[in-house]
């Protein structure tokens, strides 16, 4: 009687055991793909541009969020929930004076790591280039114009 209530109990520890782990696998795979929730907003960091506005154009395969006409420190933002497919993928073209950038905006394979626990993807635009930040204070380049 003792050895079989012994076994049970090991049973009852190891199938606790593999359900804990199946579960720490299962949150650590949905984490980047599953369901969350990002903010993406793309921001006017021209010095001077009244007169020249910076056109912006940003669609999905799913989704087209259409165009916008930026004046300086207009920003432009949405909010996207990725899937377990590792949905979706923004692309934005940029159009300023004769210059034109397309760029990924958001990307899940890219971003879902470097946008931090806040899940925060921004972009400055200015006539040096495509800067990225998580946290809008420290800012990284990512692209010139062409």
């Amino acid at each position: 009687m003792k050895i079989l209530k012994q076994n049970q109990l090991r049973s009852l520890i190891i199938s606790t055991i593999v359900s804990v782990a199946v579960l720490i696998i299962f949150v650590s795979f949905s984490g980047p793909v599953g369901l969350l929730e990002y903010d993406i907003r793309i921001i006017n960091g021209f010095s001077d541009n009244s007169s020249l506005p910076l056109v912006i154009w940003c669609a999905s395969e799913q989704s087209d969020l259409g165009g916008r006409a930026l004046q300086e420190r207009d920003d432009f933002s949405w909010r996207v929930r990725t899937d377990m497919w590792g949905n979706p993928h923004f692309v934005c073209t940029m159009k300023w004076d004769r210059k034109r950038k397309k760029f990924d905006a958001f990307k899940v394979s890219r971003d879902v790591r470097r946008c931090s626990l806040l899940r925060k993807c921004s972009w400055l635009v200015t006539e040096n280039g495509f800067f990225f930040s998580d946290d809008e204070i420290n800012w990284k380049k990512d692209f010139s114009w062409p």
